[in-house]
Order: structure tokens, then C-alpha cells, then sequence
């Protein structure tokens, strides 16, 4: 099996874009592709996934133990032909200038991975070349193998492309020149971003793409190209399902998954299986009732501003997660969810609007949280967290220390004095503040905990819902 890593100098390089286009012309060679991103993004597996019809899973050296990395990909490989590995921002950024954590040619290190560096080639050269060689050398411990240049303006162009890396970086393939097409272009809406479940790609789009990749990208080199020895190779590999851990003890655990709730580690999931939940998903959007026989809920990540007038209208769904948070069952919610279960959301995009709206009315949500959610025209917050609890919780005990990632454009007014925290939260190893807002057993945050970064959180979790869930009256709903 192969593995590659896509990168690229800089965001809006058009790795992506090149990323699925490369994974659909390899599809439709009859190949199964295992699809990664690197770092806490969760907008492009989305688009992963409707291209390749497989999670993609998030590679994070920052956030996860190598160990870790390495034990996702492994078992996610099973079954494919080649791994394709989308990167972030440039090569060589992560949470800071002094070191490689949390960046592509970490984790391309780690996977003993070549690289294909996706290059604009817009208004450059021969100077691309210069940059291209630069990125060679930054790290000899990287294998810069291919470059893919983009925004090529004519045959000429690429022509000098080529020319200039033949003489200044021989080592290093031309894989292609793709020519300037705004129509190749991912759209974008809420945010800047918009997600696969919101606005699935066009047959057309696919179409042309691959028409583009597979015209003007050497495909059959791509898949030739020399790769160290990646760690699936000649290593036994882990079974899909390992024993469950916590002396076999299951508990179905309710999680939100619709277009409002669509941003969730697929590793969190895994890890809470691997503890003995069963995972049952439910839409707030368009069921009316939890699921039966839950002994607790995860509400994930989203756009839930996007569709409050619909969260808002759902009663039914709301009155039983007041009733399940009421009686003491285990919910852990993030951003997303954290903003559902709040007093109520204004300001907020609708889906056929691309800008923020002026209104200011309320929209009532859950309530929960006796505070109400604004959304704002620039983002709020953005990069790595690390956090220590303060106390016993449904995912750990006091001084468990994990790690996450925070991201939003929307700021809650300032949450009472009475109402529990139990994060201390960090910021490159500087306390920031408290955070982890808790009523009854409801733990809620903006931050994405990422589950890998502390494995025994999961088994926490799984631990407190199996607890509650048989503490109560057999005929109850829950």
C-alpha cells in the first residue's frame, strides 16, 4: 500500500481542490483511497468522504501522542490501496515558529511518507523553483518528492516551470501544471467555509475536475513515486475492532450528527466504542425523540446557527434533552452543542445567505445555559488549547490533563458565577482562563477536546453513561 501527502507553502495553495481531484481520478481507476487530514479541521474530510465514500480522519501531532498517529492510520488503511493525506496550511506550520508540532511534515514524518507539494504558480517563474528548492532543504528528514503547480497560465508558462526545476531541483518530479480555472473553485459561504452535508459537490464539478486532474497530471507517476517504508508495511496490523476495555460493560450513547451537527473527531467515536459504548446518532433537526435505551449524549460541533429557526421549532427534541439533562444523564457538548443548549442564538446566517444578518432578535434554543450566543462578523477565536480539569468529571477526574482545538465566530455573554467550571484552559502553556461550563451532569465547551490527545477520557465517559443508565427504572424512556 501507498501513502502520500499532499501540502502545499502556504493556505489557498489549492491543495485541496488538487487533493480531491486526485482522489476521485484514483477511484475511478478502480483504487479504494483511505482519506486524512492533517490537523483539527473538520470542513474538508467532509468533502474526503462524498469523494471516496470513507471517513477521512484527523492526523494531528500536536494534539495526539505519535503513538497514536500512527495507530489511526493504521487501522484506517485496511482495505484501501493507497492513502492519501491532505495537509495544512504550508509545509511546515504548526502552533509555532520554533517547532514541527502540529504541522504537515510532522506527520509526514511520522507516516515515513513522500510529499507532493501543490505550489501557485500564479505570477512566478523560475522563482517557483527557488521556493521549491527551499522547501527541499528546510528539512532533510522530509521527502519533498513531487510538486503540482497551479494557476498556470499557458503552455509557456508551464514550460518555464519545468525548465527551471529540471536545472535547479532535479531530484524533485513535476507531476504537473494545472492551468488557471475558477470553476474548479470549492465554494465557500458561511464563514468563509461550507460543508460537505450543507452543499454536496455537483456530479458536474467532479466531472470536470477529474477531467482537469487526470489532462494535466502525471497520475501513473504520481503512484511510482519512491517512498520510504510506510508504517503499514511489513507490520502486523491492528484488528478493526480491539477488546473492549472496562470489563465489557456497554451503554448506547446518543450523538447529534445532521447538517446543524457535523463536526466530531471520527477517533472520538472510535475510542467510545472501543470503551463499550454503542454509538446511535439522532438528528435535532429532524427527529422529534431521542433514541430509546440511551444512557447518554454527545452533541457535537456545527453550524447550529445556521438552522435555529428549525432547532428552535423542534419542541419535542428539546423537551427531552431538557428532561435527560434534568434527570442527571452524562451530555458532553462542544461549540456547537454548546451554542443548541444556551438560552438562544441572534445575529446568526441563514442558509441562503452568505453574510451575517443584522437582526438581532433571540432565537430560543435549550436553555440550559442561562446565557445567549451573538454571532459576529469576524472570528472569535481560532488555535490549540490545552486544558486541566479541575475537578471530577464525566470525562476524567480532577488534574486529567487533554488537548483540543477552538474555533468559532460567535461569543456567549459572560456565563454566571454560580454556574461550575472545570476547565482550566492553556494557550501555548500561558493559562488563558476557565472554561467547561457544568449543570447536573452536562459538561459543555467552545473547545474540540480531541479524545486521542487522552484515551481515558472516553472510558470515562462510557463509565459515568453505564453508571446512570443502570441507576434507572427499567421502564424509563432513557
Amino acid at each position: 500500500m501507498k501513502a502520500i501527502v499532499i501540502a502545499a507553502p502556504m493556505s489557498g495553495s489549492g491543495k485541496t481542490t488538487v487533493t480531491l481531484g486526485i482522489m476521485e481520478c484514483l477511484k475511478r481507476k478502480g483504487l479504494a483511497v483511505a482519506p486524512f487530514k492533517v490537523g483539527p479541521d473538520f470542513i474538508d474530510p467532509g468533502w474526503h468522504r462524498l469523494v471516496t465514500g470513507r471517513p477521512s480522519l484527523n492526523l494531528d501531532g500536536w494534539m495526539c501522542p505519535e503513538r497514536f498517529v500512527r495507530e489511526t492510520f493504521l487501522l484506517n488503511t485496511q482495505g484501501a490501496d493507497i492513502a492519501v493525506v491532505e495537509g495544512v496550511m504550508g509545509l511546515f506550520d504548526g502552533i509555532d515558529g520554533a517547532s514541527e508540532a502540529g504541522s504537515t511534515a510532522q506527520v509526514a514524518k511520522i507516516l515515513k511518507s513522500p510529499v507532493i507539494l501543490v505550489v501557485d504558480a500564479k505570477s512566478q517563474a523560475r522563482s517557483a523553483a527557488a521556493l521549491v528548492q527551499g522547501f527541499v532543504r528546510f528539512d532533510s528528514k522530509v521527502q519533498v518528492a513531487g510538486v503540482v503547480f497551479n494557476n498556470v497560465g499557458s503552455a509557456n508558462h508551464a514550460g518555464i516551470l519545468r525548465e527551471a526545476m529540471e536545472t535547479s531541483v532535479p531530484e524533485v518530479k513535476v507531476l504537473g501544471c494545472i492551468p488557471r480555472n475558477e470553476q474548479l473553485r470549492i465554494p465557500s459561504r458561511h464563514l468563509g467555509l461550507v460543508t460537505a452535508e450543507d452543499n454536496p459537490l455537483p456530479v458536474e464539478f467532479l466531472d470536470s475536475l477529474a477531467t482537469v486532474i487526470s489532462e494535466h497530471l502525471d497520475l501513473d507517476g504520481l503512484l511510482l513515486l519512491d517512498t520510504l517504508t510506510p508504517p503499514a508495511c511489513g507490520q502486523k496490523q491492528p484488528s478493526a475492532r480491539r477488546p473492549v476495555k472496562g470489563g465489557g460493560a456497554r451503554t448506547r450513547i446518543a450523538v447529534a450528527r445532521d447538517r446543524a451537527f457535523c463536526f466530531v473527531y471520527e477517533d472520538n467515536l472510535r475510542l467510545l466504542r472501543e470503551a463499550g459504548a454503542e454509538i446511535v446518532e439522532f438528528s435535532p433537526l429532524n427527529d422529534l425523540h431521542l433514541p430509546l435505551g440511551i444512557g447518554g449524549m454527545y452533541l457535537p460541533g456545527g453550524y447550529p446557527e445556521l438552522f435555529a429557526e428549525t432547532l428552535s421549532a423542534n419542541q419535542s427534541m428539546i423537551g427531552e434533552i431538557k428532561a435527560a439533562i434534568e434527570s442527571g444523564m452524562p451530555v458532553y457538548a462542544e461549540c456547537g452543542g454548546f451554542i443548541y443548549l444556551s438560552r438562544g442564538v441572534s445575529g446568526q446566517a441563514s442558509p441562503e445567505n452568505s453574510t451575517h444578518s443584522d437582526r438581532r432578535d433571540l432565537i430560543p434554543l435549550v436553555g440550559i445555559f442561562p446565557v445567549s450566543t451573538r454571532m459576529l462578523p469576524r472570528r472569535k477565536a481560532l488555535g490549540y488549547r490545552e486544558v486541566e480539569l479541575s475537578g471530577d468529571t464525566i470525562l476524567g477526574l480532577r488534574g486529567t490533563i487533554a488537548r483540543g482545538h477552538e474555533f468559532h465566530y460567535s461569543e456567549m455573554e459572560e456565563m454566571p458565577q454560580e454556574v461550575e467550571r472545570l476547565y482550566q484552559v492553556r494557550k501555548n502553556g500561558t493559562v488563558i482562563g476557565a472554561e467547561g461550563y457544568r449543570y447536573r451532569n452536562c459538561l459543555a465547551s467552545y473547545l474540540h477536546l480531541h479524545f486521542g490527545s487522552c484515551t481515558e477520557m472516553a472510558g470515562a465517559f462510557v463509565k459515568n453513561c453505564c453508571t446512570f443508565k443502570n441507576d434507572q427504572p427499567q421502564s424509563s424512556h432513557v
